[in-house]
């Protein structure tokens, strides 16, 4: 087993991570939480071989394949290996900059093939069947916040945790835009639709009902606290239900509706990553698969080849 000092050093040195990730590298909460737990559970793996990461130089490549080969084994997702494989990265990364190795042997650690999954969407007739249905039972200022919520994340394309923590003078409505503080601690600045502008309108008139003074969120919940990820997607599956949409979608599925019906009505590529945040165009390829019959339709209307006399 490894000795009690490595196992100090490797929670020093986790910690110490944990921090820079989040101040230098500008991770989210979320992000910091899953390299933690990613790190302890490899660190729980080196253990039952005498290795430590409080050790990092007496760790080889071949150890972590064999890590990966475990994960692989106990049946994990490949999308979660990708996820744990990435922290693992970054971690060395760190040790390499702050000179606790010398040599970054996660640089030969490969991510396992990836199947590529299109995530669920509505149709445009799905999405504006959820926009416009309504709650009769919900109370007045409950349908309001449904409807702007739901609008927000179809009409701007934000990703559910970008719009939970909106507050309430992010939107500006005389102008038709919103600040959104994405992945990373990137800002952007989003439109909003005309309906989702009505919408947001709606809801601040009713917003006092249920959020006490002082609250500064954007969506509250019955509480009037923050509105969280939970019954937010609560929400959109309630709506997705009243409207008789066959394929109940998350948040998420409203973002990639979004992205999907832009592309299909003619937006370029590069245009709707920078309205999705996103880093890399490679992601949002991956993100708006469309069918050969649209990208045929959009090839003949805009290709300057395709022209005829």
């Amino acid at each position: 087993m490894a000795d009690n000092l490595s196992l100090k050093n490797s929670d020093g040195l986790i910690a110490s991570f944990i921090s820079w990730s989040s101040i230098q590298k500008g991770r989210g909460e979320a992000t910091r939480r899953a390299y933690k737990t990613d790190l302890a559970q490899l660190e729980n793996w080196l253990e039952e071989r005498d290795l430590s990461l409080g050790q990092p130089q007496n760790i080889s490549l071949r150890d972590l394949q064999g890590y990966v080969a475990h994960l692989f084994d106990a049946g994990l997702a490949k999308s979660s290996m990708a996820r744990k494989l990435a922290a693992i990265r970054c971690f060395f990364q760190y040790l390499l900059k702050y000179g606790h190795i010398t040599a970054n042997i996660t640089e030969k650690l490969h991510n396992p093939r990836q199947e590529r999954l299109c995530p669920a969407l509505l149709n445009v007739d799905e999405a504006f069947a959820v926009l416009d249905t309504g709650q009769q039972n919900d109370p007045p200022w409950m349908a309001a916040r449904d409807r702007a919520l739901a609008e927000l994340l179809y009409g701007s394309g934000l990703r559910i945790s970008e719009a939970l923590n909106l507050d309430l003078d992010d939107p500006n409505l005389d102008s038709g835009i919103v600040r959104v503080m994405g992945k990373g601690s990137r800002e952007r600045i989003a439109p909003l639709s005309g309906t989702c502008v009505d919408a947001l309108c709606v809801w601040k008139s009713a917003r006092g009902q249920v959020a006490p003074a002082g609250e500064n969120a954007l969506f509250v919940g019955t509480r009037g606290g923050r509105l969280n990820r939970r019954e937010a997607c609560r929400i959109i599956k309630k709506l997705c239900e009243s409207a008789g949409v066959e394929n109940v979608i998350s948040p998420h599925g409203l973002r990639h509706s979004f992205a999907s019906h832009l592309l299909q009505a003619g937006a370029d590529l590069r245009s709707v990553q920078e309205l999705l945040g996103h880093k890399r165009i490679s992601t949002t390829q991956r993100y708006t698969q469309l069918g050969m019959e649209s990208i045929i339709s959009a090839y003949d209307a805009a290709h300057p080849r395709n022209k005829s006399d």
